[in-house]
């Protein structure tokens, strides 16, 4: 079965590269040349743990290219796996690219090729897509169906290998049988496939992030309370984890989501919800929350520098949204970091990945080679990424590099008696100020 991936970003590119790794023929196609010539050359334009081994196991069953035409038409599936970002204004998915592709895809098509949707994209945009092929192609058959995908940057091999499910929306047994035969590998694995609508698989996406970062925005405001009562959030998330209806994961306090899902697809989850009328007034909470959350992670660095910031040094480390990705999409560093600038401090940052990504973004800041050299002579310290290489300080050396003594701990991957035994006061979140 020859396979063909539309889009070379975070999705088209991990998804393809796997669906290699199971054997099949895959060809990915990007407009952008000079992506498609890295590629072709074996340099990934992201970085994800373990993509560039597969992509270097797998090339004779690759091919990167930038026609378009030819690799639908020799294609027996084509993904659509191209940007969805929000739309400016509204906050709805812009959904122009997905319509482009779908376009040039019944130009170039063979009869009863299936296609489907791995874009994220809003509840009704497989009609819509149908709708387009039919006027480019009338009378040509085909099948359409919608495969969301649900990747965690940072352990997406992982995710696509061993997934939690798998879902397919279809509207006939061609496409159906097509997507089990694609992920029949998963079946060894014993990954459930859930096969239900186009509708039903587009609005499980969507309400599965959402609700993931509702989980992240209650136990940030549970975080505050904390701080205010004397708790403990770490405590507080463990034990309230431990129910196995709430379960542990996605309740780790910190500076707010950033990253290429949860922000733009709350904010369509939401903006569909308005458009037909069903207000997911919790998830409007989660949109504004999260935002708010980032500019009091910024005021909260400044009232560690007292009442004249100006001329302050700050040494902060992590710049991606995540560890494990160079990905700077909505990441907090990108609200932190500009209002730390705005009130006249002095800024140094490191990432062992993003920085790169950085630059354009953060043109003010200094970015250094080591996590050291970030910290040296600088007044305070912030832990903005929960990275590997940031866990293992060691804070006698923290404090001899620095000029001033204070450590901001914005992911709480250290113990606060560590810290006060190096000279250090420490600050974290959810606990009282200095524990």
């Amino acid at each position: 079965m020859q396979v063909t991936i539309i889009g070379t970003g975070y999705v088209g590119l991990v998804s393809g590269i796997c669906f290699s790794e199971f054997g099949f023929q895959v060809t990915c196609v990007d407009l952008d040349s000079q992506k498609i010539e890295a590629l072709n050359a074996g340099i990934l334009p992201i970085y994800e743990p373990g993509l560039d081994r597969l992509l270097e196991e797998n090339r004779e069953r690759l091919t990167f290219t930038t026609d378009f035409d030819a690799a639908v038409a020799r294609a027996d599936v084509v993904f659509i796996a191209v940007g969805t970002p929000s739309r400016r204004g509204d906050g709805e998915a812009d959904l122009q690219y997905v319509h482009a592709a779908a376009r040039q895809i019944a130009r170039a098509m063979k009869p009863e090729t299936v296609i489907v949707l791995k874009s994220t994209v809003v509840v009704g945009t497989s009609a819509e897509v149908r709708g387009i092929i039919e006027a480019e192609r009338p009378g040509v058959a085909f099948s359409l169906a919608s495969n969301p995908e649900f990747l965690r940057e940072g352990s997406a091999i992982e995710d696509f290998m061993r997934p939690d499910r798998v879902v397919v929306g279809v509207t006939d047994d061609h496409a159906r049988d097509i997507l089990q035969q694609l992920y029949r590998p998963l079946y060894l694995r014993d990954a459930p496939i859930v096969v239900t609508t186009p509708e039903n698989a587009e609005l499980i996406k969507y309400a599965a992030n959402a609700f993931l970062a509702m989980k992240i925005t209650f136990i940030n405001e549970v975080a505050d309370l904390c701080e205010q009562t004397g708790g403990d959030v770490r405590e507080v998330a463990k034990a309230i984890g431990l129910d196995n209806r709430i379960g542990g994961k996605f309740l780790h306090a910190g500076p707010g989501f950033g990253g290429s899902c949860f922000p733009k697809d709350t904010r369509a989850f939401a903006a569909t919800g308005r458009k037909y009328g069903a207000a997911q007034n919790l998830i409007e909470t989660v949109v504004s929350v999260n935002e708010n959350r980032k500019v009091a992670m910024a005021r909260k660095i400044l009232a560690e520098l007292g009442d004249a910031p100006q001329g302050r040094t700050a040494g902060i480390l992590g710049l991606a949204y995540k560890p494990n990705t160079d990905d700077m999409r909505e990441a907090p560093s990108l609200t932190i970091i500009p209002i730390l600038e705005a009130a006249g401090v002095v800024v140094k940052a490191h990432d062992p990945q993003a920085m790169a990504e950085a630059k354009p973004h953060l043109p003010n800041t200094l970015l250094c080679e080591s996590a050291e050299q970030a910290i040296s002579d600088v007044d305070i310290v912030v832990i903005l990424t929960e990275w590997n290489a940031y866990r293992a300080l060691d804070m006698a050396t923290v404090k001899r590099l620095m000029r001033g003594d204070v450590v901001v701990d914005l992911r709480n991957i250290y113990q606060a008696d560590t810290a006060r035994d190096a000279g250090l006061s420490y600050v974290s979140i959810g606990r009282s100020a200095t524990r």
